[in-house]
């Protein structure tokens, strides 16, 4: 690094740049799990779901290039290549492929919880050293429990509880809203055949 923003030690921007440089990755890896959630949802709920993943991509997209920019503005080399993200990232991939939409809302829920999760902890880390990123993560952060609000409205029951309450991996976010559905399957035939 030969230079940095006015007033910032080069040890602080360091510091940023690498706070900056996973959130960049989680950005990368969470506009493209959403676009290839966007290619493998099915189902009655596919419409609704597939339209609404594409703002959520590109306006993630856009999160991960001013992210990047940040980065070199600090003196620093953003790094956007697939390997160096998957060798930097604490996060496995996305496990669910071809599935319905409800199952992959629930997945994506606790994607969004992990990645707000850590943009805020990025806040939190950056409001000494550079409150210029702070309000960065800030508003992405915003943009992004507004997303996972979407997503969460069509897991939320009318008692104000998601159907995938308590799953802890996406397997399992997946498998309770198939074993919800499949019970209140059962349930309405049951009724019926009174």
């Amino acid at each position: 690094m030969s230079f940095t923003v006015p007033s910032m030690e080069a040890a602080e921007a360091k510091t940023v740049a690498g706070l900056l440089q996973d959130r960049l990755n989680a950005l990368t890896d969470l506009h493209l799990t959403l676009k290839h959630v966007h290619w493998n949802v099915v189902g009655p709920h596919f419409i609704a779901v597939h339209q609404m993943l594409d703002p959520q991509v590109d306006a993630v997209r856009l999160m991960a290039d001013a992210l990047a920019e940040r980065i070199a503005t600090l003196g620093f080399e953003p790094i956007g290549v697939p390997g160096a993200l998957v060798r930097a990232r604490s996060w496995d991939d996305y496990s669910i492929n071809r599935a319905g939409a409800i199952e992959h809302l629930a997945a994506l829920n606790l994607v969004y919880d992990g990645v707000i999760t850590d943009h805020r902890a990025a806040i939190d880390d950056t409001e000494d050293p550079d409150p210029v990123t702070q309000d960065m993560l800030i508003g992405q952060s915003a943009a992004l429990e507004q997303f996972q609000w979407f997503i969460r409205a069509h897991l939320e029951r009318s008692s104000g509880d998601l159907v995938s309450e308590g799953a802890t991996s996406e397997p399992a976010a997946a498998k309770s809203v198939a074993n919800a559905a499949a019970k209140k399957s059962t349930k309405k035939a049951a009724k019926k055949a009174r």
